[in-house]
């Protein structure tokens, strides 16, 4: 089972994804190679105000596969665990949730996790049917699974947990859910339990913007089921920013397919809106070296990526196959797992900037030997 802390900030076919935002700091060049460890994480959950043991709390790593449940003496281990950065979710019904950020680069021994009891919220009750629920739906499904091969092996199976409102003066539709969205998806074999923290598509600007936590749990299948879903993931990953970043990690860029080249882009002062001659563009086509755009930073297994202009990534020689990176802050920052930390400063587009949950994979995906 996997949590995924998920948000997106979507403008026409430019996705941002929203996470926190990390250190500042810098050094050099690039190490040549990495070698992933796998480790453990421990800890107890206890009670705030009794002080006394929890058992049964539910504790996962965001982004990955890996979670467990507390003991009856509130200890718990999560075992097996790839190093890199990750949101630890502590829940059990009757208490609030716990988050707390971990950087895993070594065995990981926590202070007691403290969860206090919560108080019951009374939902507002929405009198009447909303006439427009389906078309709503119909948006909302697109927008957050996507419009790509997988999407459609993709459903939703509790859509009536989502309520939508539609405000005409903004032009802007929201949604929100009291209880996990169960989503199954039949491409890559997941089961899919989605919390939506918040959801909008304002069509006045064209901006899409959603975020949650999502718990992946491997769903069960025949062999020919199973193979096909390997299969699925395989190609999922291949080619994707986390193939990418893990190449750049172990120095691999040009063997694992990827060319990656300096795009310059500059506004258009003649342009009159829509999505056509936004820019002018100049593309580099020289091959950059890693070290023209990746630092080391001062925190084990973290690196930074540096480039004043857009990066134009390649996979397996196809122009149609091509994402572009462009970096809104000095730095941006990732992990070992090939996942980045502060991607609310970063602008996808292209391949990569129209991926949704269709293609999403835990951050621990490990892919088949070639």
């Amino acid at each position: 089972m996997a949590v995924v802390s998920l948000h997106y900030l979507i403008t026409n076919q430019l996705v941002i994804f929203d996470a926190m935002m990390k250190y500042l700091l810098l050094m050099l060049c690039l190490l040549p190679v990495i070698t992933m460890g796998q480790y453990h994480v421990s800890g107890k959950v206890i009670d705030k105000d009794t002080q006394q043991p929890l058992a049964g709390v539910s504790i996962f790593l965001s982004n990955a596969s890996a979670g467990t449940t507390s003991g009856n003496d509130g200890n718990f281990t999560i075992s097996n665990v790839r190093g890199g950065q990750y949101e630890m979710v502590i829940s059990i019904i009757g208490y609030a949730t716990s988050r707390q950020t971990i950087m895993v680069n070594n065995n990981l021994s926590l202070p007691n996790v403290e969860l206090s009891l919560q108080a019951i919220e009374m939902k507002t009750v929405r009198i009447g049917i909303d006439k427009h629920w389906a078309e709503h739906y119909a948006i909302f499904k697109q927008e957050f699974l996507g419009r790509s091969d997988f999407a459609k092996d993709c459903d939703i199976l509790n859509p009536h947990a989502l309520d939508f409102d539609y405000d005409k003066d903004k032009g802007e539709l929201t949604a929100t859910a009291s209880v996990f969205l169960e989503i199954e998806n039949r491409a890559l074999g997941y089961k899919i339990k989605y919390m939506l923290n918040s959801f909008s598509n304002s069509y006045s600007t064209g901006v899409l913007y959603f975020e949650g936590t999502a718990f992946f749990e491997d769903m069960q299948g025949r062999p020919g089921q199973v193979k096909r879903w390997h299969k699925n993931r395989q190609q999922a990953y291949l080619g994707s920013s986390m193939h990418f970043l893990r190449s750049v990690i172990s120095n691999r860029v040009a063997e694992e397919g990827f060319k990656v080249e300096r795009l310059i882009r500059k506004p258009n002062p003649a342009w009159k809106g829509g999505l056509n001659n936004k820019y002018i563009e100049t593309l580099v086509t020289t091959p950059l070296n890693t070290t023209d755009y990746i630092r080391l930073t001062d925190q084990k297994g973290e690196y930074a990526i540096d480039f004043k202009d857009c990066l134009n990534i390649i996979y397996n020689n196809e122009p149609l196959n091509s994402s572009v990176v462009i970096i809104n802050t000095p730095y941006i920052f990732f992990d070992n797992n090939g996942i980045i930390l502060n991607p609310q400063y970063v602008t996808m587009d292209g391949v990569w900037g129209g991926n949704r949950v269709a293609e999403l994979l835990p951050v621990d995906y490990e892919p088949e030997a070639k």
